[in-house]
């Protein structure tokens, strides 16, 4: 340690260790005709000492640190992977959901139209079952007809008999 400074006095962390290092080789003494500087070997050696016995725990610290970024990167990844697959799920659900109603109506459509078709085809056949009937009826009513003109006929040549006799 210099002489100015006093040994209760410890810089705090590795960059106050730093500061007191470069703080003691601007304030060195410097050499005539040199860049050098002159340096108290105790005062630096302890400095680097103290550096020392940070700099493992500033780097443990710095792994934990590390360790928790990665941890929270890792859970935010995995949330995010989770909800794009959610999504991904969802998305498919909704196509299969949209394919499942299309085909649904295009079922529906198809069903109308058979009925419709068959519903036609119906009116046709009930439509064709009444004309045959009613022209049975027709015939049938011709001869009826046929029969009562003959009929009245007959009893016209009574009458006209009847009246002349």
């Amino acid at each position: 340690m210099s002489d100015h400074e006093d040994p209760t006095t410890r810089p705090e962390g590795l960059t106050g260790v730093l500061d007191a290092i470069a703080s003691a080789v601007e304030q060195a003494r410097a050499m005539p005709m040199s860049s050098s500087v002159l340096v108290n070997r105790a005062e630096l050696l302890d400095l680097v000492d103290q550096a020392h016995e940070v700099l493992p725990s500033q780097l443990a610290r710095a792994d934990e640190v590390l360790a928790d970024a990665d941890a929270a990167r890792a859970a935010a990844q995995a949330e995010a992977d989770g909800i794009l697959e959610r999504a991904r799920a969802r998305a498919a659900a909704l196509v299969e959901d949209e394919a499942v109603v299309r085909a649904a109506h295009e079922r529906a459509a198809q069903v109308v139209a058979e009925a419709e078709e068959t519903a036609a085809q119906l009116r046709r056949d009930a439509d064709d079952y009444c004309d045959r009937r009613l022209a049975d009826f027709e015939i049938d009513l011709g001869k009826v007809l046929s029969q009562v003109q003959a009929g009245r006929a007959k009893l016209a040549g009574r009458l006209g008999d009847d009246t002349l006799g």
